[in-house]
């Protein structure tokens, strides 16, 4: 959509519909358009007043009221006015200016848009397959307008373009009116089924000139060369170029944009563009889909009627067992079996049945006891209370467990000091655990600034790191690993 100052400016014409005195405004502009209609185009004042004097509703109109208001139409562009000097004798007679009023072209095109308004109910769309078979026609005749002159391709485009968009106007307008809610309501009401069939066969007459003439258009329309659609529409921008304009001159480049916007709407109806399904399939989908609506509404209108005479036998079948009970604790029986029990009380729950089978009854199963609570948002379960457990055995137990563990680790760690020293290089085979320690405690002590830290069992140790970057191989019994040649170096025992 291309926003530009003809699209956003306020029409001032359409003025007259919707102001205070609208009523008077719309009877002049009518009087207008159908003098316009009968080719009498200018108009002095006092043939209007003389016809407006006619109707009841302006008994009490004056002349002076009259030319106020044409002065307010002819304000608002909806009247073009001339002087007339044709009758003037005197200098006084020109001086009060007696004007001729003619109807301005947005006025003419507002009371035709009017009318149809006015007669929207009366006009009923319609979906017409020759309308088809015409376009099927006209652009059967495309190639052949190449070598025609411009007054002929020039009416051959008018009339395709009319009936292009009075078929995709009147489907538009009747497909509407199926989904609108008064349709709803009618294809729900009994009163529908007469006309049923009536609206099946006209929408499948319908599908059936869709489906034999859209296929020929598509096969038409990629058969159209570059160079014929090139030489048409030049010959159709000619035509228009012709018509002579009194108002005022549209550009070229203007009125060439129309007309091929109007030829790719066409192409685009029957092709579809940009990737997506045509409006031809989608009229058709359309049109199927409220086939199947109507079949829908149908079937549920006759359903409803057949159950209801089915039902309406039954309460019969009833009544008269109820009037042959014999006292009123029979008719209670009788009332139990038939209707039911009047309030019960339905029980849903997660119940463990001894059987699947849907033949056991109520009074064949185990029973259930099953706790009711209240449904009030300020019940509250009631807490258990739980006396403190003495583990004071127990933890005594994991204590010297873990004591045990621990001296058992300083032993195994304390068999690889060699003279206060462990040197990575000289380390024999050892396991992942041992492995891990002592990278935790090489770990440790590097990230101190001294390169000093303690084990676990509290004894101090500093890092010595090795001369010229010297490496090692530390053999471990999932593995082998290369790194420098660290030295940990233990303080006594006596000194922590």
């Amino acid at each position: 959509m291309e926003i530009n100052n003809k699209l956003t400016k306020q029409i001032d014409e359409t003025r007259y519909l919707t102001a205070d005195n609208a009523w008077r405004y719309r009877t002049i502009m009518r009087f207008f358009y159908l003098q316009y209609e009968k080719m009498k185009y200018w108009m002095y004042k006092e043939e209007v007043y003389e016809e407006l004097k006619k109707h009841s509703e302006f008994e009490g109109y004056t002349m002076d009221l009259l030319k106020q208001d044409l002065d307010v139409l002819v304000e608002w562009k909806n009247l073009i006015p001339i002087q007339d000097t044709s009758r003037v004798s005197t200098v006084e007679e020109f001086k009060n200016k007696q004007f001729r009023y003619q109807l301005s072209e947005y006025s003419v095109e507002i009371e035709r848009m009017t009318i149809k308004l006015e007669n929207l109910f009366v006009e009923n769309a319609s979906l017409e397959p020759s309308l088809l078979e015409r376009l099927k026609e006209y652009l059967q005749r495309f190639s052949k307008m190449a070598d025609e002159d411009e007054k002929t391709a020039g009416s051959w485009w008018r009339a395709l373009n009319d009936n292009f968009r009075r078929l995709n106007q009147n489907y538009q307008d009747y497909i509407g009116d199926f989904y609108s809610l008064k349709a709803e309501e009618m294809m729900k009401s009994r009163q529908f089924l007469i006309y049923k069939e009536k609206f099946i066969d006209y929408l499948r007459d319908f599908i059936k000139g869709l489906q034999y003439n859209v296929n020929a258009i598509e096969s038409i329309l990629k058969g159209i060369s570059r160079e014929d659609e090139r030489r048409v529409m030049e010959k159709v921008l000619s035509y228009e170029m012709s018509i002579p304009r009194l108002d005022m001159e549209v550009p070229e480049g203007d009125i060439f944009d129309n007309i091929m916007g109007k030829w790719n709407n066409i192409k685009g109806w029957f092709l579809g563009e940009g990737g997506r399904e045509s409006e031809a399939v989608r009229l058709f989908d359309i049109t199927n889909e409220i086939i199947r609506k109507i079949t829908r509404y149908a079937s549920q209108i006759s359903e409803s009627r057949n159950s209801a005479a089915n039902r309406k036998e039954e309460y019969k079948k009833l009544a008269e067992m109820f009037l042959s009970c014999r006292d009123i604790s029979e008719a209670h029986k009788l009332s139990a079996l038939s209707l039911g029990i009047l309030s019960p009380r339905h029980i849903k729950g997660d119940f463990e049945r001894r059987t699947e089978s849907i033949n056991s009854g109520v009074f064949d199963e185990e029973a259930y006891i099953y706790t009711i609570k209240p449904r009030v948002r300020t019940y509250r379960e009631k807490g258990k209370r739980t006396p403190i457990t003495d583990n004071t055995q127990r933890k005594a137990e994991m204590l010297e467990k873990v004591m045990k563990s621990r001296q058992e680790e300083k032993k195994i760690m304390e068999s690889f000091i060699k003279n206060g020293v462990i040197d990575f290089e000289s380390l024999p085979v050892i396991d992942s655990n041992v492995r891990g320690t002592l990278l935790r405690w090489l770990t440790k002590g590097i990230s101190t600034m001294d390169g000093t830290s303690k084990t676990e069992h509290g004894r101090l140790y500093r890092v010595l790191a090795p001369k010229d970057n010297k490496r090692c191989r530390v053999v471990c019994e999932d593995g082998e690993f290369e790194m420098p040649a660290y030295k940990l170096i233990f303080e006594p025992e006596s000194e922590l």
